[in-house]
C-alpha cells in the first residue's frame, strides 16, 4: 500500500462516517479488514508514521487550545483524529498549526479531539483476518515530542503563538 491509498481510505471512511470519529473508526476497521494481513500491515505502517511525525510541540500547542486543555493521553487521541481528517488538514495542520483555525471547519472537542479508536483500527483488523495481533513495527517512538517545549499555562503567549486558534478557541 502506498501513501495515496492510504489517504484514500482514510478519507473514504471518515466521509461516509460524515465526521462522527467513533463511526470513523468503526467503518475504517471494515474497510481494512476487506484487505490482506500484509496490506493491514502497511496501513497500520503509514498511520503509526504520521502519528510519530505529529509528536510536536507546536502540534501540542494547538491541541492544548482547541481542546481546552490537553494532557498526553488527549494529545495522542488528538493525533489519531488530525490523521483521521485526511492529508491536506493532517499536513496543514504540521506545516502550520496556528492553520487548523481554518483548516478545520467544524470541531466539537468532546467528540472530534477524541479519536482514540482510529489509532487501533488496524489492529482490530488484522486480528480479524489473521486470529492474532498486528506485529511490532519496529518504528522508534521518541521519548520528548520534536521542536521547543511550551509553558501552556501562559495564556498571553500561546495568544501570541497561536492568534487564529485563540481567536476561535481561547
Amino acid at each position: 500500500m502506498d501513501e495515496t491509498e492510504f489517504w484514500e481510505i482514510v478519507d473514504r471512511t471518515r466521509e461516509a462516517a460524515d465526521g462522527d470519529p467513533e463511526e470513523h473508526a468503526d467503518l475504517l476497521i471494515e474497510r481494512l479488514a476487506q484487505l490482506d494481513p500484509d496490506s493491514v500491515v502497511d496501513f497500520a505502517r503509514h498511520f503509526e508514521t504520521r502519528f510519530v511525525r505529529a509528536f510536536r510541540w507546536d502540534l501540542w500547542g494547538a491541541a492544548d487550545i482547541m481542546l481546552g486543555g490537553a494532557d498526553d493521553e488527549s494529545f495522542d487521541y488528538f493525533r489519531c483524529w488530525l490523521i483521521g481528517q485526511g492529508r491536506h488538514v493532517f499536513e496543514g495542520g504540521l506545516a502550520a498549526p496556528d492553520d487548523l483555525a481554518f483548516l478545520v471547519t467544524e470541531f466539537d472537542p468532546e467528540t472530534d479531539g477524541d479519536a482514540e479508536d482510529l489509532g487501533y483500527a488496524a489492529d482490530e483488523a488484522y486480528e480479524q483476518l489473521t486470529g492474532v495481533r498486528l506485529p511490532d513495527l519496529e518504528l522508534a517512538q521518541p521519548e520528548q515530542p520534536e521542536g521547543e517545549s511550551l509553558d501552556m499555562d501562559e495564556e498571553r503567549a500561546m495568544a501570541e503563538r497561536y492568534p487564529q486558534l485563540w481567536s476561535r478557541f481561547g
